[in-house]
């Protein structure tokens, strides 16, 4: 069995939005989830324009099993970018193989490559599973930051007194 983590590519993009569902499923939000093939292309692969979405893939004898998107954060206090990771999946079959801590890995790497100084994400509170995976590898919680968002109808109202 040969298992590797590489770039994502337009040929990727079925099951990266397959895997999008599947998460969005074990997180009880199938129904927030409005991403399609044609969005998810239209991030990671623009036709003009610079990227500002990307992946890595997990394969596992060339099935895609696993993916990380991200996208580029900054920091004012450090000064530098870092990596925002929007979502790390591995298909349940493959889970306790190495391919979530190898992906984890590989940004890991491009901070370090790139001078980038964090790698940050969000998991839910109560998926204790996803968590002690976290701290087992010495990421720790955040736990005095509230987040915040704007999106639907509140989103459109405060963009609509805009000066």
């Amino acid at each position: 069995m040969s298992q590797r983590i590489r770039p994502a590519t337009p040929h990727d993009v079925p099951a990266i939005v397959r895997m999008v569902r599947d998460l969005a499923e074990y997180e009880k939000a199938l129904h927030e989830v409005d991403a399609s093939d044609e969005h998810v292309r239209a991030a990671l692969f623009p036709d003009d324009g610079v990227t500002t979405t990307f992946a890595h893939v997990a394969e596992v004898d060339d099935e895609v099993v696993g993916m990380a998107v991200w996208f580029l954060s900054y920091s004012t206090w450090t000064g530098t970018n870092g990596v925002w990771l929007e979502d790390l999946y591995v298909d349940p079959a493959h889970r306790g193989s190495g391919l979530g801590q190898d992906l984890l890995r590989t940004l890991a790497g491009v901070c370090v490559e790139r001078g980038y100084s964090r790698l940050e994400w969000w998991v839910l509170d109560w998926n204790a599973p996803s968590i002690g995976f976290y701290e087992s590898i010495g990421a720790l919680a955040q736990d005095e930051w509230t987040r915040f968002r704007l999106d639907g109808q509140a989103l459109a109202a405060l963009a609509a007194t805009r000066r």
